[in-house]
């Protein structure tokens, strides 16, 4: 079979293209959907083959389109929604939170709002506090959504075309840093379920759950470790809501060493879900405390310089990892450095307004 490649952009744009030709219901919502940039290329050309009725532009109204979306989708239309940044998806917090997630429920299962959500965050685009914030892990603790974090182009299409066939509704965050990223894409129409991690490299002296652009990250990691001797197991959980608690415990029993990767602040998120999941199912059988490397908990700065030191690297995971085989844990020192002055710096900003 030929290895046909294609990029995280261009699947996501073939699997909604594909999706609208086999389903009219199918429709597009999203600020610039229409355009010819087409919201990064991942809507491109659609207007021009589905018409306006199909594919239409929206006003800066994230919480007015959220609930357009909810109404049409009960009418029986498939509606995708984009917001450029998740950042502004907030907006929609209201009709998210207390109208989509609930509908199913509070309809006793009677009646579904098949809504999917694409949102896109990512280093070095729309740089700074306001435009940066990874925050998949509220959408996760909210039970009736379902929660997808692709990081391969294969995924991208699978994930959404799942989605979109779908009675649930569900959110993507998609790294902004990825959509350059190829991969092998079948051209015709394929489904990857929702709940199912993917062992992107096998190994057995440690295993690295990454989520979302964090794959690529430890990947590069586990290529750096192999010439060290270290033989890194990296799984790739593809949703976090569901979470396939299985295949990570499993690997981290097989290992015995776990370091999770989530590209969000490190307190109360996904990397202490996943630890917590482990540790209760595992009990003591680590032969070392599991570590995570997440964002310090300060919010992104907008200095390129900055920016630089507050994002975890490939060489981050790889000390993240040698420090559960040595014990030595100089990386997280820096972190918690990092964390200490922010907190010390808001402390006294927080004094000279209220002595």
């Amino acid at each position: 079979m030929q290895d046909r490649q294609l990029s995280y952009q261009k699947a996501i744009l073939e699997a909604t293209d594909q999706a609208m030709a086999l389903c009219s219901d199918v429709i597009v919502l999203g600020q610039l959907a229409d355009t010819q940039s087409g919201i990064f290329g991942t809507t491109t050309g659609l207007v021009d083959k589905y018409g306006t009725d199909r594919v239409q532009d929206f006003p800066v109204a994230e919480n007015l389109m959220t609930a357009t979306a909810m109404g049409a989708a009960l009418t029986g239309l498939r509606p995708l929604i984009i917001h450029q940044r998740l950042d502004f998806m907030i907006y929609s917090l209201d009709a998210i939170v207390n109208w989509l997630a609930l509908w199913l429920f509070k309809s006793n299962g009677k009646s579904s709002m098949p809504v999917t959500i694409r949102t896109i965050v990512g280093k070095g685009w729309g740089q700074g506090p306001q435009h940066s914030k990874s925050l998949h892990s509220w959408f996760a603790h909210l039970p009736g959504l379902r929660v997808a974090m692709p990081a391969t182009a294969f995924d991208a299409k699978g994930l959404l075309l799942e989605s979109l066939f779908s009675q649930s509704p569900a959110i993507f965050v998609e790294g902004r840093g990825l959509y350059s990223m190829t991969d092998h894409v079948p051209e015709e129409p394929y489904r990857v379920h929702f709940g199912r991690a993917a062992i992107r490299r096998e190994g057995k002296d440690a295993t690295i759950v990454a989520i979302g652009y964090m794959v690529p990250l430890a990947l590069r990691a586990a290529a750096i470790l192999e010439k060290e001797g270290v033989d890194v197991e990296v799984v790739d959980p593809r949703t976090l809501a569901p979470l396939d608690r299985k295949t990570i415990c499993d690997s981290a029993f097989k290992t015995k060493r776990l370091i999770v990767a989530d590209p969000a602040w490190q307190s109360f998120g996904a990397a202490g879900e996943i630890i917590t999941c482990v540790v209760e199912n595992l009990g003591d059988k680590l032969k070392a405390n599991p570590v995570r490397v997440a964002l310090p908990n300060s919010h992104t700065p907008m200095s390129a310089t900055l920016e630089k030191l507050y994002y975890p690297t490939e060489e981050t995971i790889v000390e993240a990892v040698r420090s559960t085989l040595t014990g030595k844990s100089s990386w997280k020192q820096y972190a918690s450095l990092w964390q200490t002055n922010q907190e010390d710096s808001f402390s006294a900003q927080a004094e000279s307004v209220h002595p």
